[in-house]
């Protein structure tokens, strides 16, 4: 009798429906593994980290855990704990773009669906099954279009990379590099951050360069605290820079203080990279309509030129200073 009751109860489960796929929780959660990186990184990576912790939340409907940390062969340790605890889906923004082939073949294997986000990997597509992603390049050639727009008659240029191999990296430097090669401008100093895209790194590339006595009329900073670290180091030696000053300076990431510094003449442009691409993932999950391929987010340059208000709190991340405050 009780083995026929047993049988019963889960002949009425399947009817109703109640069984759960493979790695899908009794509770209803959809079990998420996120491998991102820290939030000490930057102002933007900041923002992200939030709006991961925001969207998949319990009241959400996920059961979600993320691992932060910038060094590569820890996110693919994270990555594969959290392969093992048969997650749903594995959300992954990637310190580094190479070395994620084996892992993301388990996931696939384990019928793990993975999707990237902000950062590209080196891997064929058939790896992830989606991928919501800034176009890096295309940051950087409009960045550099911005740049050889000035007007000089001749570009100087220091480039200040972030984490050398991000697909941020890449893709910011490339147009620099191309058309350093082809001639339309000259780098005369390339340093980086380092893997934590440092304001203090930043600083000290471009004390060097003066120290040295090179003449450059153009900063290029990957991250918009780079560009606070460069401009330091151009305030301690008397360099006028921004608006009407010699030096031009362009950061990237949007983030509020970086905009109004623009807005005030004290840098030049901000390129955006968009943190914010939690809901777009949570969207598709829930909707079951996850895209096949990589997604690029739309994205703006803003100059003192162009910048307003509106499009400072439409599209800025973090704190706002206030107008007419300078984040020195």
């Amino acid at each position: 009798m009780k083995k026929f009751l047993g049988i019963l109860m889960v002949l009425v489960m399947l009817g109703s429906g109640v069984l759960f796929a493979a790695g899908q929780q009794e509770s209803g959660l959809i079990k998420i593994g996120i491998v991102n990186l820290p939030p000490e990184e930057s102002g933007y990576r900041q923002a992200n980290v939030e709006d991961m912790n925001n969207v998949f939340s319990k009241a959400n409907g996920y059961d979600a855990k993320q691992t932060n940390t910038g060094d590569n062969s820890e996110q693919i340790a994270a990555a594969k704990g959290y392969i093992r605890d048969g997650v749903d889906y594995l959300l992954i923004s990637a310190a580094n773009a190479s070395g994620w082939d084996d892992t993301l073949k388990s996931a696939k294997d384990a019928g793990i669906k993975v999707i990237l986000f902000d950062r590209s990997i080196d891997t064929d597509k058939s790896n992830f099954q989606a991928a919501i992603l800034s176009d890096m390049a295309y940051e950087g050639k409009k960045a550099v279009e911005w740049v050889l727009g000035l007007g000089l008659p001749k570009i100087n240029l220091v480039l200040i990379r972030g984490q050398m191999g991000s697909a941020a990296e890449i893709g910011r430097s490339a147009a620099v590099l191309d058309a350093a090669k082809t001639g339309k401008l000259t780098i005369v100093a390339d340093g980086t951050g380092g893997d934590s895209w440092s304001l203090e790194e930043a600083r000290k590339v471009v004390e060097a360069a003066i120290a040295a006595g090179k003449d450059f009329n153009v900063i290029y900073a990957q991250n918009d605290g780079m560009a606070q670290g460069a401009v330091q180091a151009l305030e301690a030696a008397g360099i006028s820079h921004g608006k009407d000053g010699k030096v031009k300076v362009i950061g990237f990431d949007f983030n509020r203080f970086a905009l109004r510094n623009v807005q005030a003449g004290y840098w030049d442009a901000d390129m955006q990279c968009n943190p914010r691409q939690a809901a777009e993932i949570s969207k598709w999950i829930k909707g079951a309509s996850i895209p096949s391929g990589i997604v690029y987010q739309e994205e703006l340059l803003l100059t003192t030129e162009t910048i307003t208000d509106e499009l400072i709190e439409k599209w800025g991340i973090n704190a706002d200073p206030g107008k007419g405050v300078i984040t020195r």
